[in-house]
């Protein structure tokens, strides 16, 4: 069962970061209900192993294209996010003093902050894009404005899948051109 959905996030995350466009340098959300993922309602049935396997499937993929991973924490901690000190430096967010566990902020960001090599939290970002396991609610989170991504992958576990990437906004009127059209 954990082999199937680290390859399902794993899977999932190659198809949203072939559509999103990300950068070395970029930071992706990830908000993940355990719980959701191994079929429990979320919140009520955390799971360190199902936590391990999402981060197992997107964590080495990020890591060699230079993508920095912000993990939502649950409700108890108001949503706050797990990164590298090195990104909450260099998009200037402001540490917070916490550090997350299974039932306040959740297996995910635990699992995260347990594998982070200098992790941090940080109460609000501003991502290109994200992936939301369980509905955990990421999309404030994420920069203006957020797209939906249909992908392949439906669900991670027994968990919905939903995906965004963000664009600049359109600005001007009928009579402006974008460079979307001028590519």
């Amino acid at each position: 069962m954990f082999e199937e959905i680290k390859q399902q996030a794993r899977q999932a995350l190659l198809e949203l970061l072939e559509v999103a466009g990300l950068k070395a340098g970029d930071l992706l959300v990830i908000g993940c209900s355990s719980s959701e993922v191994v079929g429990e309602r979320i919140g009520k049935g955390s799971s360190m192993e199902a936590a391990q396997a999402v981060f197992a499937g997107v964590y080495p993929v990020l890591k060699e294209r230079g993508i920095y991973l912000a993990a939502q924490c649950c409700e108890h901690l108001n949503r706050a996010l797990i990164l590298e000190q090195a990104a909450a430096e260099k998009f200037g967010y402001e540490p917070v003093n916490v550090r997350p566990w299974a039932h306040a902020g959740g297996s995910f960001a635990t699992t995260v902050w347990e594998n982070l090599e200098a992790p941090c939290a940080v109460e609000h970002i501003r991502a290109k894009a994200g992936m939301d396991i369980g509905d955990t609610l990421i999309g404030m989170h994420l920069k203006e404005v957020a797209v939906p991504v249909r992908l392949g992958v439906k669900k991670i576990g027994q968990a919905n899948l939903v995906c965004a990437r963000t664009r600049p906004r359109f600005i001007g009127g009928e009579r402006a051109r974008y460079q979307e059209e001028l590519k």
